[in-house]
């Protein structure tokens, strides 16, 4: 099972399997991962599950669909160059190590 780590705001960092084909949201409320809201429950719709992908990443990541795009310009942290929705990063064998940061707040 591939292996994500989950920084938290604070600097923790908590480190969780995660089954392939979820997604880092999901493994992230499966685990009671702290930072994570999902709302919708993983709709792109709400913008809840905003992450940071560590600057440092060399995993392949599932392109940005133009929703997703839209929604991280309304989340309630800063939009940056590597900001992304959990919900719409799906997990495979590929994503093993990858590290997301939360930000301050979801709402």
């Amino acid at each position: 099972m591939p292996k994500i780590t989950y920084v938290a705001h604070d600097g923790v960092e908590t480190v969780v399997d995660v089954a392939q084909d979820d997604t880092v949201m999901r493994g992230a409320v499966l685990n009671g991962i702290k930072g994570i809201v999902a709302q919708c429950g993983g709709g792109a719709s709400c913008g809840t599950c905003h992450v940071y992908v560590d600057p440092e990443n060399t995993k392949p990541l599932s392109q940005m669909h133009q929703v997703e795009d839209e929604l991280l310009y309304f989340t309630a942290c800063e939009r940056k160059e590597n900001s992304r929705l959990s919900c719409q990063i799906p997990v495979t064998e590929e994503q093993d190590g990858l590290v997301v940061h939360m930000p301050e707040k979801q709402l």
